[in-house]
């Protein structure tokens, strides 16, 4: 049966998180804690602690996907990235017994800026907005190139084979939600279309996972610069065109259709000024000495991904384990994602 979204229980135990970061620093303090519904992921809240901003993050309630919303991976990378250049927060505590808010979470700093989703602010004119793409490509270049033995990242994957393993990894995570949803017959044409046409890795690096602007944060004020990057639990070793290639994969230009699946998220890049794929692609081989002439099939292979992993989130509401209205159209947006991919895949020449 499936539950109420008003009846589902509270994702923060605010005495429980007070007692537990009072316990932790070593004296009780004023502590509010603020629901952050813009993203549709691991569940945020901003906290205000002392004086402190903080930033929590948790997994959602009755994840279908539990390896898309590990809490711990992710603040061991923005732990390990505290020493290095990389544009990510700095990260406070974590906190692995699941008894004190119902599940693992770890606290980071809040990043003072803006993040860029369905409307452009003020700011960003024409003549700023290449800047917005340009930047998105510099950090990624940055990030691409962290030292991952230095930081203390050298076993945070497998080096090799990070295509064939996100393969099989998506492949079992679309059967693990078939219980509660539906079969999508192109969603399994288009995982054997990649598998058939897969190409040849670069060395690997770390990689983000979830690389798009509205995962970035620019300052709020002068010129346009890229402050943080946010949402890292899909990170790993890999594949760095796999980031390229997601992030090309929400990066609509101007005078395409729009976007009937995700079409907030994709609007801005559409206005004027805003930088095409080709271009970004053109500013990463420069900047990072690769080859990135297979892009199209990581924008497929991201397609794909998305789509399961929207699949996922759409069986939690069927499940009743969710009160975001967004994840009820999955219904018709995770076939519509799939044609997509298999649209974009019909025009690669292999």
């Amino acid at each position: 049966m499936t539950q109420p979204a008003e009846r589902l229980p509270p994702l923060v135990d605010e005495a429980a998180l007070k007692a537990y970061l009072d316990s932790h620093f070593g004296a009780p303090a004023e502590l509010s804690v603020q629901r952050h519904r813009a993203g549709h992921s691991n569940e945020t809240f901003f906290v205000r602690y002392r004086s402190d901003e903080l930033v929590l993050r948790r997994p959602p309630s009755g994840a279908f996907l539990p390896t898309a919303h590990d809490v711990s991976r992710e603040y061991r990378v923005l732990h390990a990235l505290d020493s290095t250049a990389v544009r990510s927060p700095r990260t406070v505590l974590m906190c692995d017994d699941e008894s004190v808010i119902g599940a693992p979470f770890y606290v980071m700093e809040r990043v003072d800026g803006v993040v860029i989703r369905s409307q452009l602010p003020e700011q960003f004119d024409e003549q700023a907005r290449p800047r917005l793409g340009e930047e998105m490509i510099d950090a990624l270049a940055e990030l691409h190139d962290v030292d991952i033995d230095a930081c203390g990242l050298g076993d945070f994957g497998r080096r090799e084979g990070y295509l064939e393993r996100q393969l099989r990894r998506w492949s079992g995570q679309l059967e693990l939600t078939l219980p509660m949803t539906r079969p999508v017959p192109d969603l399994e044409r288009l995982g054997d279309w990649l598998g058939d046409s897969r190409p040849h890795s670069p060395k690997s690096t770390l990689v983000h996972g979830d690389y798009k602007l509205d995962n970035v944060m620019f300052a709020q004020v002068g010129p346009v610069r890229l402050v943080t990057i946010l949402d890292w639990e899909m990170s790993t070793l890999g594949d760095p065109l796999a980031d390229l290639g997601w992030m090309a994969s929400f990066w609509l230009e101007s005078g395409e259709e729009d976007d009937d699946v995700l079409p907030d998220l994709n609007r801005v890049t559409r206005l004027e000024g805003f930088g095409t794929r080709s271009e970004l692609v053109r500013r990463y081989e420069e900047k990072t000495g690769r080859d990135a002439a297979a892009l199209e099939w990581y924008r497929v292979l991201a397609t794909w991904k998305l789509a399961i992993l929207l699949e996922g989130s759409y069986a939690r509401h069927l499940a009743g384990m969710t009160d975001d209205p967004f994840f009820a159209r999955m219904e018709r947006d995770v076939p519509a994602l799939a044609r997509r991919g298999l649209a974009i895949a019909s025009g690669i020449t292999l």
